[in-house]
């Protein structure tokens, strides 16, 4: 056993579930970071209501079954995955963790992982396309000004860098209001105030490893700027072209006409916007709530995958993610009706906590996790937990999404578009 299989071993009794890593995260990365990684928007009732609602889901075993061959793999859009497990896009990865973004292509690279890189990623999507090329997929924000010109250039960069699926994120037409980051003063340009510093010059290892990895910034945006563009001109590009806004379904149907391959919409909660994007061609929808992080009265994720599923029918494929802690979570979220899972925070918290190996000893414990409830279930396949019976008592019913109009409304809610 080499040093690095020795280290991972002692992780899986010493940090047995994601949540026993956020102490040790909470002490080594800056405090502005750690608020970045766990906070919400609002009252952050969304963010807690996603943990809540699957904590309340039950499933029911079935024992005296043969369990000797248990296979977590599972094909998405044309590809055979490990696991029903997707590597998140999280934005500015980088100044959670330096090198973040390196840390978890490699990962879902060596373990047979799919990995979404973001748009907001600290690396290039050439890079990225180089060092995961089995795991590349691509999250793009939009960008509305001059038509677009940046939103068609970013995917025309993941085309040629071979992402094999696209993901479009739907659901930040705004900015949020992130409470935690206002007192942080966590904003784009970011300032170094003394406060700042401190907090910084508190974490020696955070800061070594910003030695070694350099600056964060939004590297695939340092293209569209002069060159030699500074973090703070190319902060002022991304604040200007007001990135992840101006998406409309006509858009969607321009990128969708563009992109050769897979392609799905990440920021579903509505059943009829994912019948909209049936419509159009598209190969899956991600229901999400951006991790609790845009609007605060968001229903819990889990709790739309039914409705949704009835939406779509089984031909097209259904992710989920926001909330995702644990390898159960994973085997409640297919069993009432999802294909897999993304997970980013648990991912960054691994980085955080425990440096570069952090985001293998994550997929490693959810993993195991799953594999072990497939197996006390009886399930012993991604297939066979779609039909395990499960309680699932806060979910939304379609009918829920046909409410009628009220007195003094302009609208009635539509059941489709």
């Amino acid at each position: 056993m080499n040093a690095r299989e020795r280290r991972l071993a002692t992780w899986r009794n010493q940090f047995p579930t994601l949540e026993s890593l956020e102490n040790r995260a909470r002490r080594r990365i800056p405090y502005f970071t750690f608020d970045y990684l766990e906070g919400g928007t609002g009252n952050e009732m969304s963010r807690h209501r996603n943990y809540a609602a699957l904590r309340a889901v039950e499933i029911v075993p079935r024992y005296c079954t043969d369990i000797s061959s248990i296979d977590l793999s599972t094909e998405l859009f044309g590809r055979r995955y490990a696991a029903p497990l997707v590597i998140a896009p999280v934005g500015m990865d980088g100044g959670i963790w330096p090198g973040a973004t390196r840390h978890l292509a490699r990962t879902a690279q060596e373990l047979g992982l799919a990995h979404i890189m973001s748009t907001m990623a600290a690396a290039p999507i050439e890079e990225v396309a180089r060092q995961a090329p089995d795991a590349f997929w691509f999250q793009l924000y939009s960008a509305p000004a001059d038509d677009h010109r940046v939103t068609f250039d970013l995917m025309r960069r993941a085309d040629a860098a071979g992402a094999r699926v696209l993901a479009v994120t739907l659901d930040i037409p705004l900015p949020a209001r992130r409470v935690r980051d206002m007192r942080n003063g966590a904003a784009v340009p970011f300032r170094i105030t003394p406060k700042v510093l401190l907090g910084m010059l508190m974490r020696p290892r955070w800061l070594a490893a910003l030695a070694r990895e350099g600056v964060p910034r939004y590297a695939n945006l340092a293209a569209y700027c002069r060159e030699g563009a500074t973090r703070r001109e190319i902060e002022g590009f991304l604040r200007n072209c007001r990135a992840g806004s101006g998406i409309t379904w006509d858009l969607i149907a321009r990128i969708r006409d563009r992109w050769p391959r897979a392609m799905v919409l990440k920021g579903i909660l509505h059943p009829a916007d994912a019948e909209k994007a049936r419509s159009l061609g598209l190969d899956g929808v991600i229901i999400s709530n951006h991790g609790g992080r845009q609007f605060d009265p968001s229903p819990a994720t889990i709790d739309l995958v039914p409705a949704i599923r009835a939406a779509v029918g089984r031909d097209m494929t259904v992710l989920m993610d926001s909330g995702i802690m644990s390898g159960t979570d994973i085997l409640k979220t297919l069993a009432v009706g999802a294909d897999a899972v993304l997970a980013g925070r648990g991912f960054m918290l691994g980085l955080a906590a425990l440096g570069p190996d952090g985001p293998r000893h994550v997929a490693t414990a959810l993993m195991d996790e799953l594999r072990i409830a497939l197996g006390q279930t009886g399930a012993r396949t991604i297939a066979g937990a779609a039909s395990l019976a499960v309680r699932h008592r806060g979910c939304w019913k379609p009918e829920d999404f046909r409410a009628p109009a009220q007195a003094g409304s302009a609208v009635a809610m539509q059941p489709s578009l």
